[in-house]
């Protein structure tokens, strides 16, 4: 898992990321800016790069059960307990680096993965005439959004402090598949 450090002076370099794993990310990433900002929601556009997004979704989840270790659920268990532990951990100044998601990145994880999933069923639902204009499918879809557009901006803010905490360049690991830490830091 170890790599060299790439020319990175006191630098460890640990492979974390496969291929699937990032490009489902950027891909969910890609379609949920898409769907926010651009395409009409009432539009066929709008439709397909949710199917897009729910089959990303669904092809991550997947890939935590059948894809190499790091990308798999027993990696990074959703763990409220260790989310609070991670934060007392933190308030007490550790810089300690997870290789995977760390606790509080697992429960966002999941919640985003739960999260699109609503919003892909209930984009479904609208869309069938059993649901069509059956205003309690519509609230929820629109709750969820709403929580997704919350959760995202959590999401990123959560990545910049901990790429700050850690030292770690989070964002460039989701690119190249891996992650730099300096020596000094400890790795769990």
């Amino acid at each position: 898992m170890s790599m060299n450090s790439g020319g990175r002076p006191g630098a460890r370099k640990y492979r974390v990321w496969d291929p699937l794993v990032r490009i489902t990310h950027w891909g969910v990433a890609l379609g949920v800016l898409l769907n926010a900002a651009l395409t009409d929601p009432e539009g066929t556009l709008h439709e397909q790069v949710g199917y897009v997004v729910l089959g990303l979704v669904v092809l991550r989840l997947l890939w935590c059960i059948v894809g190499p270790r790091m990308a798999r659920f027993a990696a990074f268990p959703p763990s409220p307990a260790a989310a609070l532990a991670h934060v007392r951990d933190m308030l007490g100044g550790d810089r300690a680096v997870h290789l995977s998601h760390n606790p509080l990145g697992a429960l966002m994880a999941y919640n985003l993965w739960l999260t699109l999933l609503v919003l892909s069923i209930t984009g479904i639902m609208m869309g069938t005439v059993a649901f069509f204009g059956v205003e309690w499918v519509e609230e929820v879809h629109e709750a969820a959004y709403g929580w997704l557009m919350v959760s995202v901006a959590l999401h990123v803010g959560g990545v910049l402090f901990d790429q700050w905490r850690t030292g770690v360049p989070l964002v460039r690991a989701m690119i190249d598949g891996r992650k730099a830490v300096a020596r000094d830091r400890p790795v769990k």
